[in-house]
C-alpha cells in the first residue's frame, strides 16, 4: 500500500491525472468511477459478484482532507461484494482488480455518498479520492459446513428465488479435476434433482439463485457424488466437483401459506414416499429434505375434528421419526435428539423415540441418558430385547469411565506425590548444608 502523498493532490491536480491514465470501471461509461493503477496485482482471477473480499483503503475529499483509514486502524476491511454493504463505487471498482493491486479511485457523488454526504465527514455532492489495496477474496459460502462455494459470473434480475418443490430450468455444465463430465439443459423440481442426476449441492444452491445468475459452484464431496462416485460420468469416489449453472426460469411452489389444510395432507402422502424412497437408496440428505417439508406444513396446524388431527399427528410423528433415523445415520446426534424430543412432546410413550434418542446419546458417550432412554423403552415394551442389550453396553461403558478417572486421578495423586518428596527433599538438603546459625 502507498502513502498518504500519493493522495495529497488538490482537485485540479487529481482531475488531470484521471483524464490522463484513468481507466472508466463503470458499466454505462459515464465517468462515474475512473481508476488508476499504482501497482499490478497477481494475474489470475478477478472477484465475482458475492464473493468475500478483503481491502485496505483510504479515503479523502479533493481538498486532500483524510476522512477514513483502514490503514490508521490497523484493521483491512471485509465486505460482500455486490450485496450493497459498501458504497457503489466499491462494488463496481473492486470487481477490475486483481489480488494484490493497487488503485486509486475518483468516484463522482452518485457512485459514493450522493446528495446526503455523511455528516461530520463528507459534505453532500461530493467527489471522492480513494486509494485501495485488494488483500484477498474467497466466493460465498453457502453451508455452515463450507461445503458448497458459490461465485457469481452474471447477476440474476429481481428479487425472487426458488423454493423447495419449485421447478426449476436450468443449463449446467459440471467438470472433476479440469474434465468436462456434463453439460446440458435440464428441467428438475427443487428438492428432487437426485432423480436427473444432478448433485445435491446444485439443488441446495437453487434457493440463493435468481432468474438469469450464472454462478460457479465449488462441492465437497457429501454434495458431489460423495462415496460412490458417479460411474456413468467417469467420476470416482470423494471428488471435489465444480458446476457453472445458469438458472434460465423457474415456477415457485405454493408457499405453506398458501394451502389449506387438506392440500397440504394431500400432498404430504406424495412428499413422505419421495423420502422413504430416497431412504432405503441411501440418499439421507435427499430424504431428510422431504420430510422436513412435511414438518414445515403441519407443525403449526391444528385440524378440524378428531380425524383431521389424527393425520396431522400420524404425519410429524412418521416425519419426524424418520429425520432421527437419516440423521442418525448421518451421525449429526444432535438433530436426532432434536427429533427425538419432538416425538416425544407429541406421544411420551413413543418406543422408536426414545431407543433411537437413546442410540444418540449412547453414541454421544452420554452413557447415564442413555441407559434412561433405553430403560423408558423397557417400560413401554418388556419385550424390547435391544433395549436390554443396550442398557448392558451402557453400564459396561459406565464402568470403564469410572475405572478411566480412577487411573487419571491415582496417577494425578502419584505425580503430586512425587512432586510434594522432591520439594520436601529439596529444603531438607538445604536445611543440613546451610551452617549452624550462631549470635
Amino acid at each position: 500500500m502507498t502513502t498518504d502523498k500519493d493522495l495529497s493532490m488538490d482537485g485540479q491536480s487529481a482531475m488531470a491525472m484521471f483524464a490522463a491514465k484513468g481507466i472508466d470501471v463503470t458499466p454505462n461509461k459515464d465517468q462515474g468511477v475512473v481508476k488508476v493503477v499504482k501497482r499490478q496485482g497477481v494475474d489470475g482471477e478477478r472477484p465475482m459478484m458475492g464473493d468475500r473480499v478483503t481491502v485496505h483503503y483510504t479515503g479523502k475529499l479533493l481538498n486532500g482532507k483524510k476522512f477514513d483509514s483502514s490503514l490508521d486502524r490497523k484493521e483491512p476491511f471485509s465486505f460482500n461484494l455486490g450485496k450493497g454493504q459498501v458504497i457503489k463505487a466499491w462494488d463496481i471498482s473492486v470487481l477490475s482488480m486483481q489480488k494484490g493491486e493497487v488503485c486509486t479511485l475518483l468516484c463522482k457523488p452518485e457512485y459514493a455518498y450522493g446528495s446526503a454526504g455523511n455528516p461530520g465527514k463528507i459534505p453532500p455532492n461530493s467527489s471522492l479520492l480513494f486509494e485501495m489495496e485488494l488483500l484477498s477474496f474467497e466466493g460465498e459460502v453457502l453451508t455452515d459446513d463450507g461445503g458448497i462455494i458459490r461465485r457469481i459470473k452474471v447477476k440474476g434480475d429481481g428479487y425472487t428465488n426458488p423454493n423447495d418443490g419449485a421447478t426449476v430450468d436450468v443449463h449446467l455444465e459440471g467438470s472433476c479435476g479440469g474434465r468436462l463430465f456434463d453439460s446440458r439443459d435440464v428441467r428438475f423440481t427443487v428438492g428432487e434433482a437426485e432423480d436427473k442426476g444432478v448433485p445435491l449441492g446444485v439443488d441446495r444452491a437453487m434457493e440463493k439463485m435468481q432468474k438469469g445468475e450464472c454462478c460457479i459452484l465449488h462441492l465437497k464431496p457429501k454434495y458431489g457424488f460423495g462415496r460412490e462416485g458417479k460411474p456413468e460420468y467417469k467420476v470416482g469416489p470423494n471428488k471435489d466437483l465444480v458446476y457453472e449453472v445458469t438458472l434460465k426460469d423457474f415456477q415457485r411452489a405454493k408457499e405453506s401459506w398458501e394451502m389449506d389444510l387438506n392440500e397440504k395432507l394431500e400432498l404430504a402422502s406424495g412428499v413422505k414416499h419421495k423420502g422413504n424412497q430416497y431412504f432405503k437408496a441411501g440418499r439421507f440428505h435427499q430424504a431428510i429434505i422431504q420430510y422436513q417439508r412435511i414438518v414445515s406444513w403441519l407443525e403449526m396446524e391444528c385440524g378440524v375434528g378428531m380425524e383431521q388431527q389424527k393425520r396431522i399427528q400420524d404425519f410429524l410423528l412418521i416425519s419426524q421419526l424418520n429425520l432421527a433415523l437419516c440423521f442418525l445415520r448421518l451421525k449429526e446426534f444432535s438433530h436426532v435428539v432434536e427429533n427425538c424430543n419432538k416425538v416425544i412432546e407429541l406421544d411420551g410413550k413413543n418406543e422408536k423415540a426414545l431407543y433411537r434418542r437413546g442410540e444418540a446419546r449412547l453414541l454421544r458417550n452420554e452413557f447415564s441418558l442413555a441407559m434412561a432412554d433405553f430403560q423408558q423403552v423397557l417400560q413401554v415394551n418388556s419385550s424390547n430385547r435391544a433395549a436390554r442389550a443396550q442398557i448392558s453396553i451402557c453400564q459396561r461403558k459406565i464402568r470403564e469411565h469410572h475405572e478411566q478417572d480412577k487411573k487419571i486421578y491415582a496417577n494425578m495423586f502419584q505425580k503430586f506425590a512425587e512432586y510434594d518428596a522432591k520439594v520436601f527433599l529439596h529444603i531438607f538438603f538445604i536445611f543440613m548444608t546451610e551452617p549452624p546459625y550462631s549470635n
